[in-house]
């Protein structure tokens, strides 16, 4: 298995970015999608979820507004769009895939998750 997360960079404040994660060695479409933060010195945190359909969706609260998680199941690939960039949001970017029933809400706990990428890593700096 294997998720590869993309589109990372540096970046100004108030720019945008789109993340890409593509998955290869599993059925993708059995799991539903999050992707996860860890900034220097601190501890990874949840980011945003989408279900196995793309019906259900959930947030953190630092992201709501400002960003949109989706994906493709026909391209093996999820999305991760966000806005309004601030310097707090540079980190490493991580795609996690989780093993869920098609009706079951994505989630927002790392533990959960089954498979992760490598990560892409964010900056936001003038």
């Amino acid at each position: 298995v294997q998720l590869q997360a993309s589109g990372g960079g540096l970046v100004q404040p108030g720019d945008s970015l789109r993340l890409s994660c593509a998955a290869s060695g599993l059925t993708f479409r059995h799991y539903s999608l999050g992707w996860f933060r860890q900034a220097p010195g601190k501890e990874r945190e949840f980011v945003a979820a989408i279900s196995r359909s793309g019906s259900m969706t959930t947030y953190a609260d630092s992201m709501k507004g400002r960003s949109s998680i989706s994906r493709d199941n026909d391209k093996n690939t999820g999305y991760l769009q966000v806005n309004s960039l601030k310097p707090e949001d540079t980190a490493i970017y991580y795609c996690a895939a989780n093993r869920q029933i098609l009706t079951a809400p994505p989630e927002e706990n790392d533990e959960t998750y089954d498979y992760w990428g490598q990560g892409t890593l964010v900056t936001v700096s003038s």
